[in-house]
């Protein structure tokens, strides 16, 4: 009964971290695998940002140099003004 109320809201017993990585439930689990990541047994691979995100830094960047002080200063009093009507 239990595994069909679980499976039925598509609950898992194993919390996932912020990368969909499966983390310990309990707090003991938790301090083993942090003494292997401590000791080696077990490395965590850090991702690299995807090409979009690298590509839309260098994009941000580029757009911001080409623009003229005037420009940006229009386009940031914009932004300002659409978050001040967002709060009213």
């Amino acid at each position: 009964m239990l595994d069909y109320a679980r499976k039925a809201a598509n609950v898992s017993l194993m919390p996932k971290g912020p990368k969909g990585e499966k983390r310990p439930a309990d707090v003991i689990g938790a301090a083993v695998m942090v003494g292997k990541i401590a000791t080696g047994e077990i490395v965590e691979v850090e991702e690299k940002p995807s090409a979009a995100a690298e590509l839309g830094r260098r994009g941000g960047k580029a757009r911001a140099e080409s623009m003229t002080g005037e420009r940006r200063t229009e386009v940031a009093r914009k932004a300002a003004k659409k978050r001040w009507e967002k709060r009213k």
